[in-house]
């Protein structure tokens, strides 16, 4: 058997312990969907937002990419943090990095990878804005994930910067935005920093007659 076609019958085998579970369980789905969060991650396989926060399927909206980064020329992360804010109407907007990513690691080395380049240089713009604390961290492995923090917390403030999220925070007082880092040698989650409505931030990224 080819690896993809066990994948088909793992699906299989996963619907028909659902319905048997709850026979109306995919018609109800298929209905509606009403998430309270939207997560941002990393596409690592490592780390699946529903078995990580022991959410089922329809309770997270779920963006991903290399490094979970929030950058504003990406029109896919654009696009689906408008849909979830002005459309799904969700309440928290989680970007989850975690340990050990490959992306975080690419961007603290000078070695030329293509046009993953291009991706890479908004980490390494994290790391100069905090070179003095980096650079005074010896340990490599401390040094990547405390970088692996810093580029989270950034991300959170990037989305802060967002105008789809400053008019929601000014007209519905929501959603709330939170920077989080997974471990997956122990599977649990790292709160890092927490920003909402009443956050001020510097006036250069403000935006008139939201």
């Amino acid at each position: 058997m080819k690896s993809y076609e066990k994948l088909l019958l793992e699906n299989k085998a996963w619907a028909k312990e659902k319905v048997s579970e709850d026979p109306k369980y995919f018609s109800k789905m298929a209905k509606i969907q009403t998430p309270e969060f939207l997560w941002i991650g990393c596409s690592d396989s490592r780390v699946p937002a529903n078995e990580i926060t022991g959410t089922k399927p329809g309770e997270i909206f779920v963006h991903r990419n290399v490094a979970n980064m929030v950058v504003h020329t990406d029109l896919n992360l654009l696009t689906v943090l408008d849909y979830a804010v002005n459309h799904l109407k969700v309440k928290h907007v989680i970007v989850c990095g975690h340990y050990g990513c490959g992306g975080v690691k690419a961007a603290l080395t000078n070695q030329n990878l293509g046009i993953i380049n291009k991706w890479l240089r908004n980490i390494k713009d994290v790391y100069r804005i905090h070179k003095a604390e980096l650079d005074g961290i010896t340990d490599e492995e401390a040094k990547t994930d405390r970088l692996v923090e810093l580029n989270v917390q950034e991300q959170v403030h990037d989305l802060a910067k967002t105008s789809i999220i400053q008019k929601t925070w000014k007209h519905e007082k929501r959603p709330d935005l939170h920077g989080w880092v997974y471990d997956i040698k122990d599977g649990l989650i790292k709160p890092v920093c927490e920003m909402n409505y009443k956050t001020k931030l510097d006036p250069i990224y403000g935006f008139n007659d939201l």
